[in-house]
């Protein structure tokens, strides 16, 4: 290289970073990387968004909106001028394509052709921004870049059938034109922020909608070394693509260490960390009726105020009951307690969704025996593995009885279903049996104890002691109301021995323990006194009236989302700790063996004064704060939000972003070509009502998005990359425009929105592994005809077809697609079964219109090029017809450059 030849400055730049990082990789050691730069207010991207004004001075003539100010400031600046206009076939052409990812069809161009007035073109834009494919076009944009699948990924990568309606989230928004500030809040927050509408948990499936590892969280315990691992990544996935996706940084480089080249420190990641350390990846109901989601909102927050007064009643119980009640709970406590391990004995029912599903336990001790006390505990967490927490019913009865069905004979010893019984917790309840001689014991319970989200009945023993002290129930058999679980050292037909909490049940003990229940009894009936009575009574009527109302409402849906869930199996997520988040720590060198200090929520520096850690409140809850990082996210004050989204707008329409890397406005990355531009279109965006179809409008009724896209020899010379835009770009169509645009010129498409996706693939050993053979499909199956964006995305084996087409990959975060060109295209769109089965429909389609041969030629050019073909091509597809058939004549024009890339 010579002097007269120097390297273009994008490269020198590239080079000199790629020499400063490789330099820094050198001298890195073992100890905590130095500290980044101090913020840098005068990089590009972390400067104040201001809304530049559009340059004057230029050819009034040639511009159209303030997009061409810019542009062909920038043009005069290198000696450049802009292209020729296109012809309307072309842009019309270009223009469908872009925004409904179909091409026009001949009614249309013939329409737009006849219309020579000066708004004809500004109504096709308007005309196809209202169409409902705009939506599906778009959502297929934004899915890239949240790496949107349908199964999990990684080793078994199953399926996740309820994924899809983020997808339809999407499609909607788009279509409504949602403000993009909302769009992002609801993405990030919308649970809490907008609970009672349906987009507001909808949304959150964008931070579920990565891989996720299914055996390091479902099969492997978070105690494990490899579930803390799989948990630290999929924190981190949910990170990078909250940042990525939202701001374009690169924060998941500090990861490890302090970023190199950013002011991203290891603490601010894991900050951000911290913001999602209770947030799980599960199915989570929501309601499709908007109706019904306010209402259901509604509802459940009167609930929960009944719950509190009702709560607030019980206390003044106490309240009233002072040192008396309390020596009695403190001695019981004190007859209960023991070590915090509690083995694995006991038994419960199966979960139940209404606190008032009656449930039993009957023990059979073989023939009448003669009955001392009754003693039941309460099943703890540790006895059960299944979560209950304290699964004793709030409110039962124990009757003994010498009948199987307890249908006569029966003997209440203790009755406390009209009103709720404390939960013990550890502490047993012994009652007395005074001598009564029946073989059956049966607990019902008629009120169950609130989980998480459902009703669990759980007792981790229930022990019938004799006049001689000893243990009757020992191996005895157990039946019951409602199918009874158990973990594997628990046999079903035995229950356990005298022992809970490893501390010996002596006679001494139940004796004092039927004493102290007695007391607690009558304590508790000198306080319930009617007017107590009547009003508890009136809190419950309305909470069952409110339950009633629930369950009339229409079932709620599932959607796999961002959530605090309680887990199934070996995953047990932080529902069970009251969605409490996790601790995050700074991991030294991301080493999940190394933590260090505990860190709080908060996000990273981008000047002015947004906070990098976020106030709040000791007694915050989980959801505040995500709501704190999405009103940081769509601050006015934080640049990067609006920049990125107006990049990426641009990126789509001209073919390449302002900022030649859309996912990294850091000093890793690309400078923008025209900053101002970017600039304006931010600053439009974020001080008008968040329109993204207003900055469509500004980008395509602009002369630079109307000039033709031909080669120029002379303006090459100066910017082969055309990176100054005095051209139009030439596009290859991506995967799913081809798919789709085959379908409907072939007459196959089926144009029905939203609901799960199709699935062109045949699955074997869904329940393990699952392999999906896409060689299997039979691509005549109408089902299989729908838009590619409801197309079931598989992230460990991807479509063929679709993947030799430079298909996004679902496993990473996409923002610009690769643009290939090889032998393996052409390969596919000549042979590739659907081509050909296509092809047969497309020529199906054009015998039905027309029976001459050289019409239907003459058809099938009009359709797939948006154009009729001339005499010459008439002719020689003709000629070709006749030879080799008319499907095989459709797949040549399918093959043409003109159908696959867009002028």
């Amino acid at each position: 290289m010579t002097a007269r030849c120097p390297l273009p400055a994008p490269v020198t730049r590239r080079l000199r970073t790629a020499f400063a990082a490789a330099t820094f990789c050198c001298i890195a050691t073992a100890a905590p990387a130095a500290a980044a730069e101090s913020p840098d207010a005068t990089w590009w991207s972390l400067r104040p968004l201001v809304a530049p004004p559009a340059p004057g001075n230029i050819d009034s003539t040639w511009a159209r909106t303030p997009v061409d100010a810019f542009i062909s400031r920038t043009l005069d600046r290198h000696g450049l001028s802009p292209s020729v206009p296109a012809d309307r076939r072309t842009l019309i052409r270009r223009v469908a394509i872009d925004l409904t990812g179909l091409p026009p069809t001949p009614g249309q161009v013939s329409a737009f052709l006849a219309d020579d007035s000066e708004g004809a073109y500004p109504r096709l834009v308007e005309r196809l921004l209202q169409s409902p494919r705009y939506g599906e076009r778009w959502a297929r944009h934004w899915l890239d870049v949240a790496h949107y699948g349908d199964t999990h990924g990684y080793d078994k990568d199953k399926l996740r059938p309820n994924a899809w309606p983020y997808r339809d989230y999407v499609v909607r928004a788009f279509n409504s034109d949602k403000p993009f500030g909302r769009f992002v809040l609801e993405q990030v927050a919308g649970d809490v922020l907008f609970p009672t509408t349906v987009d507001g948990v909808v949304a959150t499936g964008f931070l579920a909608a990565g891989p996720w590892d299914y055996i390091g969280h479902a099969e492997v315990p978070e105690s494990k070394l490899d579930g803390q691992v799989a948990r630290n990544l999929d924190r981190d996935d949910m990170v990078r693509t909250v940042l990525n996706s939202f701001t374009s940084l690169t924060v998941q480089c500090a990861r490890c260490h302090d970023h190199k080249f950013d002011d991203v420190s290891m603490e601010d990641y894991y900050s951000l960390q911290a913001v999602f350390a209770a947030i799980d990846r599960a199915d989570r109901p929501y309601n499709p009726d908007p109706n019904a989601a306010a209402s259901r909102g509604a509802l459940d927050r009167d609930h929960r105020q009944a719950k509190l007064r009702l709560a607030e009643l019980q206390k003044s119980l106490a309240a009233k009951g002072g040192q008396r009640l309390k020596r009695v709970r403190d001695e019981l406590d004190r007859l209960g307690r023991g070590p915090t391990r509690l083995p694995a004995y006991g038994y419960h029912s199966s979960i139940s969704t209404s606190p008032d599903t009656p449930k039993w336990v009957q023990v059979d001790l073989g023939r009448p025996r003669k009955l001392a006390h009754i003693l039941i505990v309460g099943c703890h967490d540790d006895f059960n593995n299944i979560g209950a927490g304290f699964g004793f019913p709030q409110r039962f009865r124990i009757a003994i009885s010498n009948d199987p069905a307890f249908a006569k004979g029966v003997i209440t010893l203790l009755d406390h279903t009209a009103a709720d019984f404390p939960t013990p917790g550890t502490r047993p309840v012994a009652v007395s049996a005074a001598g009564h001689a029946a073989r059956y014991i049966r607990v019902t319970a008629t009120r169950l104890a609130v989980r998480q989200n459902d009703f669990i009945f759980a007792l981790g023993e229930l022990a019938a002691v004799g006049p001689d002290g000893h243990n009757l129930s020992v191996g005895r058999t157990v039946t019951s109301h409602d199918s009874i679980e158990a973990p594997v050292r628990w046999s079903r037909r035995n229950l356990v021995d005298g022992h809970y909490h490893r501390v010996k049940v002596t006679a001494a003990i139940l004796a004092r323990a039927v004493q102290l229940n007695r007391v607690w009894t009558t304590l508790r009936s000198e306080l319930l006194t009617p007017e107590f009575l009547a009003r508890r009574q009136a809190i419950e009527r309305q909470m069952a009236r409110i339950a009633g109302q629930v369950a009339a409402l229409p079932k709620p849906a599932m959607v796999y989302a961002g959530t605090v869930h309680t887990g199934t199996g070996a995953f047990r997520g932080t529902g069970h700790q009251k969605g409490r988040p996790r601790p995050i720590h700074l991991l030294a060198r991301g080493d999940i063996r190394r933590k260090g200090k505990l860190m709080r929520p908060g996000t990273v520096s981008v000047g002015g004064d947004l906070p990098t850690r976020f106030p709040l409140p000791a007694n915050h809850q989980e959801g505040d704060r995500r709501v704190a990082l999405a009103r940081w996210l769509t601050d006015r004050r934080n640049p990067l939000t609006w920049r990125s989204i107006a990049n990426r707008i641009w990126q789509f329409h001209i073919g390449q972003p302002l900022v030649a890397t859309p996912n990294d406005f850091g000093r890793m990355g690309e400078e923008p070509s025209h900053p101002e531009l970017l600039d304006w279109l931010a600053a439009r965006l974020r001080d008008g009502d968040g329109s993204l179809k207003d900055l469509h409008r500004q980008i395509l009724l602009s002369a630079t998005y109307r000039q033709a896209s031909s080669h120029r020899p002379d303006a090459s010379r100066v910017d082969n990359d055309n990176r100054f835009l005095w051209r139009m770009n030439r596009r290859r169509i991506e995967a799913e425009v081809v798919r789709d645009s085959v379908l409907a010129v072939a007459g196959r498409l089926d144009g029905r929105m939203y609901g799960p996706g199709f699935q062109d693939f045949v699955i074997e050993k869904p329940q393990h592994s699952p392999h999906y053979q896409y060689h299997k499909h039979d691509h005549n199956d109408p089902r299989s005809h729908r838009r590619s964006v409801y197309r079931f995305l598989v992230r460990s084996q991807q479509q063929p077809f679709m993947t030799v087409l430079d298909c996004a990959d679902p496993s990473r975060m996409v923002a610009r697609r690769d643009e290939t060109i090889s032998p393996l295209q052409a390969l596919a769109m000549l042979n590739n079964s659907f081509m050909t089965t296509m092809s047969i429909h497309f020529a199906h389609r054009v015998s039905t219109e027309t029976p001459r041969l050289a019409d239907r030629v003459r058809l099938a050019v009009t359709l797939a090029l948006a154009r009729a073909p001339d005499n010459d091509e008439i002719g020689l597809l003709t000629t070709y017809a006749r030879r080799h058939g008319l499907p095989n004549t459709c797949r040549l024009i399918l093959n043409l450059n003109e159908f696959v890339f867009v002028e």
